[in-house]
C-alpha cells in the first residue's frame, strides 16, 4: 500500500478525486438565485438564500431565475363589448415564487411562459368583452379605462399563476393597441369624419362668434358716430352764435364801418384779375367804388 502511494501518478489521482468529492459536497447559491436539491431526480429541500450549502455526493442541484422576466406574447385580437376588434401587444413580467412547485407544474420557462399565454388571453379576453372602445381610446383621458381594465387582469392572472404554477405575476402592460389591418381603413375614415364634424361645428361656433363681435362693434361704431355728431354740432352751434354775438357787436359799434368791412371782404372773394363783372348803377357793391364810404369818408 505505501509503495502504491509513493507512485507520483497515482498519488495525484488520489488528491483529484479527492478534491473532486470534496467540492460536491457544497454548492455557492447566488442572489440571483434559487437551488433545489434532488436525490435522483426527486426534490428533497430548496435554497432560496444567497450562500454556502452543504449535500451529500449523490443529490444534484436544480438552479432557477430569481429575477424578474419579461415575455412578449405575440399580439393578439379581442372583441370589446361593443363588437369593435381590437390587437393588443403587451408584456408580461413574472419571476418564480415557488421553486418546487414551479419544477412539479410547469418544469421550465419555455412551458412557463407557455401557461401564461393562455391564462393572461383569457383574462385579457374577458376584460376586453366588458368594456367599450371608447373606454380604451379616446382623446380625452379623463374617460379611459385602461388602467382600471389593466389592474383586473393583473389580479386575476396573478391569482391563478401564483396557486397553479408557482408564479408571481408582477405586470402586465399593454404596449400597443391597435385595429386590425382589415378594418383599418373603416375606422381611419370613421375617425376623419368625426374629426372633420368636430372642425366643423367649431368653425361655426367662431363664425357666429365672430358675427357677434361684428355686431357689437358696428353698434358702437354707431353709437360713437353718433355722440360725436352731436358734440360737433353742439360746437357748431356754440361757434355759430358765438359768431353772431361777435358780429353784431361789430355791427353795434360802428355799422358803417362793419358795412365797409364785409362788402371789401365781398370784393375779395369775387373779384380778381381774371373776373369781369357787370353791376347795375344803383348796386351795393358798385356805390362803394364810385361813391366811397359816403359823408366823412375817404373819396
Amino acid at each position: 500500500m505505501k509503495s502504491w502511494w509513493n507512485h507520483p501518478w497515482r498519488r495525484a489521482a488520489a488528491i483529484a478525486v479527492a478534491a473532486v468529492a470534496l467540492w460536491n459536497l457544497f454548492f455557492i447559491v447566488p442572489e440571483t438565485e434559487s437551488v433545489i436539491v434532488t436525490l435522483f431526480g426527486r426534490p428533497m429541500w430548496t435554497a432560496q438564500e444567497a450562500g454556502f450549502y452543504w449535500k451529500s455526493p449523490f443529490e444534484g442541484l436544480l438552479r432557477f431565475e430569481k429575477r424578474v422576466m419579461v415575455y412578449n406574447p405575440r399580439p393578439s385580437e379581442f372583441l370589446t363589448k361593443d363588437k369593435k376588434n381590437l390587437v393588443l401587444d403587451s408584456d408580461v413580467l413574472w419571476r418564480i415564487q415557488d421553486p418546487t412547485q414551479f419544477l412539479k407544474t410547469v418544469g421550465e420557462v419555455v412551458t412557463a411562459e407557455m401557461r401564461l399565454h393562455d391564462v393572461v388571453w383569457a383574462a385579457l379576453a374577458a376584460e376586453i368583452g366588458r368594456v367599450e372602445l371608447g373606454d380604451l381610446v379616446s382623446d380625452r383621458t379623463e374617460s379611459l379605462r385602461t388602467p382600471e381594465v389593466m389592474g383586473r387582469v393583473v389580479q386575476a392572472c396573478r391569482d391563478l399563476a401564483q396557486r397553479q404554477f408557482g408564479i408571481y405575476l408582477v405586470d402586465v402592460q399593454l404596449k400597443r393597441l391597435t385595429f386590425p389591418e382589415q378594418n383599418k381603413k373603416s375606422v381611419f375614415a370613421r375617425m376623419r369624419a368625426e374629426r372633420e364634424r368636430i372642425a366643423k361645428q367649431y368653425r361655426a361656433q367662431g363664425e357666429e362668434q365672430a358675427m357677434k363681435i361684428r355686431a357689437e362693434a358696428d353698434k358702437e361704431r354707431e353709437v360713437l358716430l353718433a355722440r360725436a355728431y352731436r358734440e360737433a354740432e353742439e360746437i357748431k352751434g356754440r361757434g355759430d352764435a358765438e359768431s353772431t354775438r361777435i358780429y353784431g357787436e361789430a355791427y353795434s359799434r360802428d355799422p358803417q364801418f362793419y358795412k365797409l368791412v364785409r362788402t371789401l371782404d365781398s370784393y375779395r372773394n369775387i373779384l380778381d384779375d381774371k373776373t369781369s363783372i357787370i353791376l347795375s348803377s344803383d348796386s351795393e357793391l358798385l356805390k362803394l367804388l364810385t361813391q366811397g364810404r359816403g359823408k366823412g369818408g375817404t373819396q
